[in-house]
């Protein structure tokens, strides 16, 4: 939903082949999947569901396969939002999504905004506390496994705005509208997924 165009230029511009999945693939031979996605949590998940994706993206995500959500890609992997009651998310982690609280701010959070580096990562080479990317949102993931947690943003309140385990990485912002530093997360992602893909296919 959203912004696929502008992730698959991304990608293209680091060289890469991408191909867009309209239906889950009945294989795992590709380097990486990508979830992006902008608008409401409910529309997200069942969008998935009524393309039979959410089985697959388990799947994936178990076996420990690279993958990169972004924005409502990022916070699809989650239990639930309060943005849309009765809807479940995928549950990858625990915690829920909410939105930021009542203030003199503007609701949606939009545009440039920095990161404070909370971890040590690979995926994080090239990007330090202080560097800025661009955000687009109302709601965020409550994270409640902190050792996945590696950016935090403050908007109002501090949130998280990256997160990693494995071969999962996935931010709040739009690392394909965050020029040179957005292009070095990306960069880096691919790298990590080169040389730690496990060698599964079916």
């Amino acid at each position: 939903m959203g912004n696929l165009q502008s992730v698959e230029k991304a990608f293209e511009a680091l060289s890469c082949k991408v191909e867009r999945l309209c239906y889950p693939p009945n294989h795992y031979n590709f380097l990486a999947i990508v979830l992006p996605g902008v608008g409401a949590f409910g529309d997200g998940i069942r969008g998935l569901e009524a393309r039979g994706f959410l089985p697959f993206l388990k799947s994936w995500i178990s076996k420990d396969l690279p993958f990169l959500g972004i924005c409502l890609g990022y916070q699809l992997l989650f239990e639930e939002s309060l943005e849309s009651k009765g809807a479940k998310g995928i549950g990858i982690f625990k915690g829920k999504v909410v939105r930021f609280p009542e203030s003199k701010e503007k609701v949606p959070h939009i545009g440039w905004n920095s990161v404070e580096v909370l971890k040590k990562s690979e995926y994080l080479e090239g990007i330090s506390s202080g560097d800025y990317f661009y955000f687009v949102h109302s709601y965020y993931p409550e994270v409640v496994q902190k050792e996945i947690i590696l950016l935090q943003t403050t908007y109002m309140v501090p949130f998280t705005s990256a997160i990693a385990r494995g071969n999962l990485l996935a931010t709040q912002f739009h690392p394909e509208k965050s020029h040179k530093k957005g292009i070095q997360l990306l960069k880096n992602f691919l790298i990590h997924s080169t040389i730690h893909r496990p060698l599964q296919s079916i």
